[in-house]
């Protein structure tokens, strides 16, 4: 595998535990830029197959390339040119908003006029800068969703990992969010997304169908529905998944 003008690229890639296989043999390409989508029940292999393109999991076959650096034996570089929100937020609820923004860009390695900056943006960006001073376990979710969104853009990465970011979040955050997603985009950011909502494949430039660790069909909503001669995505992915065991 080479640079390209992919983002993420993988070959075949797999996962094993013991002898399950939760991710097997999956292929995808991510242009630059593009929004992807990662659709697939809970419990399909698309968490895992995150954690893979983000750097915290070796896999134990195939290969994989995000921003230019093999996800098996680059894993640090790799984690420096992403932003990762994980489908628990990973905030620290007994932290107050800044602290946590603060926490973060820490972890980052921003130094001290950058972080104090980017953490001002992402308040600003937001729409937190009115509960900086507040508690986060306070916050309904819709509000963490926004700061976890928040502290995984303070280092401005290219590569934007979503796992399951509007899980547990009203219709209107889940709107809301991703109003900020395409914006993300339009701004040159590649995201990743993972999802078991099959209405939000419509906001995608392009999904992949997952199932049982393999991936079933790839291509944007409305080549998928047009292949499947069906009305909706949720429609397409019970067509190829229910019948699977």
């Amino acid at each position: 595998m080479t640079a390209t003008e992919y983002a993420v690229e993988t070959r075949e890639l797999t996962r094993r535990f013991g002898n399950f296989v939760a991710v097997n043999k999956v292929t995808i390409e991510v242009r630059r830029g593009e929004i992807f989508g990662f659709l697939g029940a809970n419990g399909a292999g698309k968490t895992t197959t995150i954690r893979m393109l983000c750097g915290l999991l070796k896999p134990t076959g195939g290969e994989g390339r995000v921003a230019g650096f093999d996800i098996g034996r680059e894993g640090e570089k790799v984690k420096r040119h992403i932003g990762y929100m994980s489908q628990k937020f990973s905030l620290y609820n007994d932290l107050k908003v800044e602290e946590n923004l603060y926490f973060f860009g820490g972890i980052y390695g921003l130094p001290e006029r950058q972080l104090k900056a980017q953490v001002n943006a992402a308040l600003e960006r937001f729409g937190l800068s009115d509960v900086r001073q507040e508690m986060t376990g306070r916050l309904p979710p819709g509000w963490k969703q926004r700061l976890a969104l928040g502290s995984a853009l303070l280092h401005e990465p290219e590569i934007i990992f979503l796992d399951e970011p509007t899980g547990g979040v009203d219709p209107l955050a889940r709107r809301s969010f991703w109003d900020t997603i395409h914006r993300l985009a339009a701004d040159g950011k590649t995201i990743f997304v993972t999802t078991h909502y099959m209405d939000e494949a419509e906001y995608c430039g392009r999904i992949s169908i997952m199932h049982a660790g393999k991936i079933l069909a790839m291509g944007s909503p409305t080549e998928l529905k047009q292949e499947y001669n069906l009305p909706t995505i949720e429609d397409v992915f019970v067509n190829l998944a229910g019948g699977r065991s």
